[in-house]
């Protein structure tokens, strides 16, 4: 499996009628985990890189709901980037991907969904010690297959 097919893009119904627009995002439904934590980055400018890490349990969705950014995915192996610039879309990111976030517009506002609660344990922050996780991780999921 790739590494655009394991971080999806996600399309989002716009439910919106004249009165304005209208996104439902539903948690184990419009994306593939229950939500148990909510968090947005704001207020930071085109030269600020935000993420830097990998998370060894929690999967996310992230969103502009306005403004833009671009988000750095990579699993060692493959990369791609991802621009985010419609608040109908999202990218999917499972658990051991790494992720670097900039180019924020100045009006961005990147709204995160998390299926964990925040654990500070769980983040691989350094990238040299991604990548050999990441050969351990890969090496036991081609045992279970």
């Amino acid at each position: 499996m790739t590494l655009k097919e394991k971080c999806p893009i996600l399309q989002f119904t716009d439910l919106g009628d004249e009165r304005g627009k209208l996104v439902v995002i539903e948690g184990g439904q419009a994306i593939p985990f229950d939500i148990k934590r909510v968090f947005y980055i704001y207020d930071s400018d085109s030269t600020v890189v935000r993420g830097q890490h990998a998370n060894k349990e929690s999967e996310f969705v992230l969103i502009n709901v306005a403004g833009k950014s671009k988000v750095r995915i990579t699993d060692g192996r493959e990369e791609y980037i991802v621009e985010l610039n419609k608040p109908m879309m999202g990218v999917y990111l499972p658990k051991m991907i790494w992720k670097d976030m900039y180019d924020f517009s100045s009006d961005s506002v990147l709204l995160v969904l998390a299926s964990t609660h925040y654990d500070g344990k769980e983040y691989i922050r350094n990238y040299d010690e991604y990548i050999d996780a990441m050969e351990k991780y890969k090496s036991s999921e081609e045992r279970r297959v």
